[in-house]
Formats: structure tokens, sequence, C-alpha cells
């Protein structure tokens, strides 16, 4: 029986086994899926099992997208050009790192039919799959991406990696098409602080979470009289993307997908 994993700390919060093994059942594969809570000096002896095919994949979540870099021999285009892997394979005695966050997000958006083309959109938050956000937004030509960060040196390392992006303290709030919260705040029911800002209506509010699948962030967007819109879809494109890569078979997302993480 093959196995899989996803490795981040914490993982409690991880919905990830759940949908592939769900996949798994579906198309009658031979394999388990489970997640691991790691601490950083783990990470290099968890990656050796895989060269070793003890393991045969894992997912990886935050705040081990960059971390395991180092341990691996090849990187895909988007991984590469993000610096961020959250899906590791082993492919002809190579450990491959790829990157199923971009298009997880494009695809989201896509199925959302939201056009981000020519918007501003603001990101709160620097670490975990803003890279690939980030990546993903310029894909699809939008006008500007700003970054706010409550530690402003992580925000100036991206500026180095996408040179376009601008930075604005945390608290400040430029006017925007879309807002994303890529924190970790909301995982708790913490609150993200708007309410000074004169926030018109009909803005974007998406948050990277799903579960919870509505945190303080997206419920302040409503009362703004804005569209909303939680992480879930990201989530199921880019494992979609993971399963593919590992099982050379592409998952049905249907509304069977949907409904068998609402209940979270």
């Amino acid at each position: 029986m093959k196995k899989y994993f996803v490795i981040g700390n914490p993982i409690n919060h991880s919905l990830s086994p759940k949908l592939h093994n769900y996949w798994l059942k579906q198309n009658n594969i031979n394999a388990v899926y489970d997640k691991i809570k790691l601490e950083e000096n783990e990470i290099e002896n968890f990656i050796l099992k895989i060269k070793d095919q003890e393991i045969n994949g894992c997912n990886v979540t935050v705040p081990f997208k960059k971390n395991v870099i180092p341990f691996l021999d090849k990187l895909s285009l988007e991984a590469e050009q993000t610096l961020s892997v959250n899906t590791i394979t082993f492919d002809n005695g190579s450990l491959v790192g790829h990157n199923t966050d971009v298009a997880g997000f494009q695809e989201a958006i896509k199925h959302l039919n939201y056009n981000v083309k020519d918007k501003k959109i603001l990101i709160l938050g620097a670490g975990g799959v803003v890279p690939s956000i980030i990546f993903a937004l310029n894909k699809m030509e939008v006008s500007k991406i700003t970054i706010s960060n409550r530690t402003r040196e992580k925000a100036e390392n991206l500026k180095s990696q996408f040179n376009k992006i601008s930075i604005v303290e945390w608290g400040d709030i430029p006017d925007f098409d879309m807002i994303i919260n890529a924190t970790s705040l909301g995982l708790n029911d913490e609150i993200i602080n708007l309410g000074n800002f004169n926030i018109s209506e009909g803005k974007f509010f998406y948050d990277v979470i799903y579960n919870p699948s509505e945190t303080n962030f997206l419920r302040d967007g409503k009362k703004l009289g804005s569209l909303t819109e939680n992480g879930k879809l990201m989530f199921i494109y880019q494992a979609f993307g993971a399963f593919s890569l590992w099982h050379g078979i592409e998952p049905q997302i249907n509304l069977e997908t949907l409904k068998l993480l609402e209940n979270d």
C-alpha cells in the first residue's frame, strides 16, 4: 500500500487527508494519505523517506513550503519562480518539488467568474501561499499588487523576488478592488481590524483559510456589502494538481466533493 502525507506545523486544521482518501477510494487506488506535524529539524529525514520510497509523496503546508527546497533535486518552473513547494514527487530517482498552489488559485478564481484583469489587489500576509498568489495574479494581468505584512522585512523579501509589488505598513489600507487574507489570522477566530477605514461596497474579500469556512475577515466583508469567498476551491484545485502528479489520474471535482468538506 502506497503512503502519502501532508506535513506542516500546525497541521490539525488540514482537510487534505479527507479529500485525498475520498479520491483514492473513488479511483480504487491502493494507498493511504495522512497528516503529520513536523518540527523544522525533522524535515530532511522525512524527505529522505520519500527518496527511499518508504513514503511515496507528500504535500507541504505552512511554514515549510520554502524549507523543503534544499533537500530536493529538482523544482518545477512554478516552484522555482515562487520559491515555494507544496507537492513532492519521486520521479526517475529524483525528488521533485512542485507548486500546485499557483494553478489552484487561478482555477478557483476562474470558477468564481471573477475577472481580476486590471484590478488592484491588496494582500495581507507575506508567507505561505503569497508568492504563489502573486505569481498567479501576474499571469492573470492584474494592474497592481500591494502587500501588507505584520513584519515588514518579510514583505521586503517578496519585493526582491517580485519587483513590481508595492508595500504598505500593517494596518494601512490603500484603495483596492480585491483584498486577500493570506495570514493565519482567522484560523482561531482572530480579528483583522479593518474598522477604521472607509471601504466602499462592491469589493471582493477573499480568504485563503477554508477551515473555518467563514472567518471574521469574511464576515466583515459581508457587512461592508462585498463579495466574499473562502479558500476551499483553491484548496481543492491544488489537491487536484497533487493527486494528478502522483497517480496520473484527474480526480472528479463536483458537488459531492464540495459537500465532503462542508461539515468541518
